[in-house]
């Protein structure tokens, strides 16, 4: 049993499988958004819907039995995720609260990332992100207070509605370090009654846009490729631990060949 569930799910057929249903199972969800939809095949989607659950329960079954021992499969923090999402889909069916229902099954989607290898990647670089981001979101905090300062002693009394407090002026610039008409919406009505404006708009969006949030994706990037290469390095282990295995087999035929001899 446990070999047959092994070869099963190890199959890069049956990984397809579990793909295309969770893409058909989001699908699925957003087509019960449509009233008129929902009204005219709602029970024929809800029984598509179970369908899939039960296959999901069956691949995590297989899963369990697949790994040896069993408790090896929570070891995997991806094996987890999956195991909770098919879990709360359990609890939460036949829910009276019908929107916390459909919010929890079109979770299943984020299943993807942990069947689809360059998105896991991604995954673990953001998460080992993590610690350079708490410095990376200090500095920013540092750079959107000082500039949050500067921009209501400066401008307050020419535009209140966006800087008249550092509470609005760091909602303001929240809104330029996304690019978005930070130009057209802030910069040039503010140019009109202090003409050198421009110096404290473009100092901002140097320092907290081009630096700052590149440094944040360069940290991302170098961190994917620490994933890569730890990935390729397990790969290449594994390889290595299999070419021992058929050696010390090799091996132990050849005594035995010696012994018959003798």
């Amino acid at each position: 049993m446990h070999t047959l569930s092994k070869r099963i799910v190890e199959k890069k057929s049956f990984q397809n499988f579990i793909i295309i249903l969770i893409l058909a199972n989001a699908v699925l969800i957003g087509m019960e958004t449509y009233p008129r939809i929902y009204d005219a095949y709602g029970s024929v989607l809800n029984v598509l819907d179970v369908v899939i659950l039960a296959i999901f329960t069956i691949e995590i079954v297989l899963k369990l039995i697949a790994s040896e021992p069993t408790g090896k499969f929570f070891k995997d923090g991806w094996n987890i995720f999956d195991f909770l999402i098919v879990l709360f889909s359990y609890i939460f069916v036949g829910s009276t609260y019908v929107t916390v229902l459909r919010i929890l099954r079109v979770l299943r989607l984020f299943r993807t990332i942990s069947v689809i290898p360059s998105l896991r990647k991604l995954v673990n670089a953001l998460l080992m992100t993590l610690p350079s981001l708490g410095t990376i979101m200090l500095l920013l905090g540092i750079v959107f207070y000082v500039f949050s300062v500067i921009g209501t002693v400066l401008y307050r009394d020419v535009s209140f509605e966006y800087f008249g407090t550092i509470q609005h002026t760091a909602l303001t610039l929240f809104q330029m370090i996304t690019l978005e008409s930070w130009a057209s919406g802030v910069m040039r009505p503010v140019m009109e009654e202090a003409p050198y404006s421009w110096i404290y708009f473009v100092s901002f969006i140097l320092v907290g846009s081009f630096v700052v949030l590149n440094l944040f994706v360069g940290v991302i990037v170098n961190n994917f490729e620490k994933v890569e290469a730890l990935e390729n390095g397990d790969d290449d282990g594994e390889e290595l631990k299999q070419e021992i295995s058929r050696l010390r087999d090799e091996i132990s035929e050849l005594k035995e060949l010696v012994k018959n001899r003798e």
